[in-house]
């Protein structure tokens, strides 16, 4: 089972609430109340062992076909999952939990049974394939080729990962650190070194952020500069800032009311 410590959701500004206000997905206060985390757990488990049987069945046939040593290999999912973890599960957040995915490449001139540290984002998909198969990425593409880092995993990444979710909510993330940023300004760090977990939010109201001043600065300064609006005709799962307050899908959320 993952690690859930009660309490938490404590250290997190209400704005991290905000960005799940009014989800599908249970909290975990109402698995635990029907016992369902356990079979949730096993649930995602049972939905990862069978996406890997269907890896392997590609995979086998890849092999036996005439392309098995000019083809590259890229597996990787679209979102992280919660499985009780802060308070809730899905995979609306700007934690590690949500943010993270699977992300392997083999193929030719491609090292094998390496891991690389460094983070990435699934921009960098497309110009890492136009430079693993020798072609020229479009003009305008954002991401950031990782073919250095498939030659030689300690090589250091020009910039962090950056993963935002609606207008005025990011995270930023290095190979140690995270800092997440809401649209009403509210503030987490967490350091991976000591706490891979994110269970301790060292920027919390209350606590001493002076000491962090430099990994806090250094991180914002990757947040976006201008921002653009919902897409025209969004309408689920968006968060917005208005003048009168804070909205989630079209109705204003009430600081004061029990996250749902």
């Amino acid at each position: 089972m993952p690690p859930m410590p009660a309490g938490d959701r404590s250290d997190t500004p209400k704005s991290s609430w905000y960005i799940h206000w009014q989800l599908p997905e249970p909290r975990t206060d109402w698995l635990e109340a029907n016992d369902q985390v356990r079979p949730l757990v096993r649930a995602y488990l049972a939905s990862i062992s069978f996406v890997d049987s269907q890896v392997g069945r590609i995979l086998n046939a890849l092999e036996k076909s005439p392309y098995a040593d000019n083809t590259i290999v890229v597996l990787w999912s679209d979102h992280g999952y919660h499985l009780g973890e802060k308070a809730i599960s899905g995979k609306n957040s700007l934690w590690e939990r949500s943010t993270r995915v699977p992300l392997l490449f083999a193929g030719p001139g491609i090292l094998a049974d390496v891991k690389c540290n460094q983070p990435a984002e699934l921009l960098d998909m497309y110009p890492t394939l136009a430079a693993l198969a020798g072609l020229p990425a479009p003009d305008g593409v954002e991401g950031i080729s990782l073919k250095p880092q498939l030659l030689d995993p300690t090589t250091a990444r020009d910039r962090p990962a950056i993963c935002t979710h609606n207008k005025g909510n990011h995270s930023v993330c290095d190979a140690r650190w995270r800092y997440i940023r809401y649209l009403d300004g509210g503030e987490e760090l967490y350091d991976h070194n000591t706490d891979p977990n994110e269970f301790d939010n060292l920027i919390a109201d209350g606590k001493d952020r002076s000491q962090f001043a430099d990994v806090i600065n250094r991180l914002s300064q990757w947040l976006p500069k201008q921002e653009r609006g919902l897409a025209k005709g969004s309408s689920q799962r968006i968060l917005e800032k208005r003048a009168d307050g804070v909205y989630w899908e079209n109705k204003k959320i009430d600081p004061s009311q029990a996250p749902q």
